[in-house]
């Protein structure tokens, strides 16, 4: 298994690759039905020249039969079957030959049929095991996700990495923890990304740089989606009132500043109309008795006051 450390330096901004990569390219394949055809035409007269040349007798036709039908078999050889969504990497004589990606029946150089691999071009899906990690803040959080991937090149896949179905884990994982130490779990400041409150940012984030570490191998990161985030059980109760209190102070915040605006409007009013007068000190106490009574947790006592305004 390749390290993270290695894999990541490996494919940090600036490696210089010790080899050239190598690019996909079709393999020189003609129609398998018409190489099907030929074949049994090369049959038949194989045949034919075999039966003759035993009955005759010639020689030298025994020896040609026997010779097509030899040749015919080694070309037999070079028949493929390519199902939809799959390909086939050829090698001749150690040398990459192409791939062939067309479904159905092809016929290709038949020296490659010692080294032929299957590559799967369907859609795959990898959940990652949750990890724990610190995020950015020093908190050490839990976090798992989801990639959606597929190979588009499959010389890549084949010759450029080990076990490129191995890669994209290694390289899953790598980019996972890289992405949660860069950002906080919550977001504490405003407008900052957070891993919990930056669902969108941080998603495209991640399939971002997943896809520039598994281009080497030539993956394509279709979607890329967090499918666990929770802080480590030792902070979570801490974590959870810390939020709580948040929750609080933001709601705190909202009831006052509500309260603020409806006594701004009362006095405004009052002001307007000739119902009442008061003086600062009695303005004071009405202020003081409506922010208590709009600001407060619970539905207030009314004290009747039956004597005049002053008594």
């Amino acid at each position: 298994m390749i390290s993270e450390t290695t894999t990541g330096d490996a494919l940090h901004p600036g490696f210089a690759s010790p080899s050239e990569p190598h690019e996909q390219r079709p393999a020189d394949a003609v129609s398998g039905a018409l190489a099907a055809a030929i074949a049994v035409a090369a049959v038949v007269v194989a045949a034919a020249l075999i039966v003759v040349g035993v009955s005759v007798p010639i020689t030298a036709l025994t020896i040609a039969g026997a010779a097509l039908v030899a040749i015919v078999h080694l070309l037999a050889c070079g028949f493929v079957v390519v199902k939809p969504n799959e390909s086939r990497v050829l090698i001749l004589f150690g040398s990459y030959a192409g791939t062939v990606i067309t479904a159905g029946l092809s016929w290709v150089n038949p020296f490659t049929v010692f080294w032929r691999q299957t590559i799967s071009l369907r859609v795959r899906n990898f959940q990652t095991d949750q990890i724990k990690v610190n995020d950015s803040s020093g908190n050490p959080i839990e976090i798992a996700a989801v990639v959606v991937w597929r190979v588009v090149d499959t010389a890549r896949a084949v010759f450029d990495v080990e076990d490129f179905e191995q890669f994209v884990v290694v390289q899953s994982e790598t980019a996972l923890r890289h992405l949660a130490s860069e950002h906080p779990y919550d977001d504490y400041q405003q407008g900052a990304i957070s891993l919990r409150g930056s669902t969108d940012e941080v998603r495209h984030g991640l399939q971002v740089e997943l896809q520039a570490r598994l281009h080497t191998a030539g993956i394509e990161v279709l979607e890329t989606r967090l499918t666990h985030l929770a802080y480590a059980p030792e902070i979570a109760e801490a974590m959870l009132r810390r939020q709580q209190a948040e929750a609080i102070l933001a709601a705190r915040k909202t009831m006052v500043l509500g309260a603020v605006g409806l006594v701004q409007m009362a006095c405004a009013q009052l002001a307007d109309s000739d119902l009442v007068e008061l003086d600062p000190e009695r303005k004071a106490a009405m202020v003081s008795n409506l922010m208590i009574v709009l600001s407060g947790d619970h539905a207030p006592t009314p004290v009747i006051n039956t004597g005049s305004l002053y008594t």
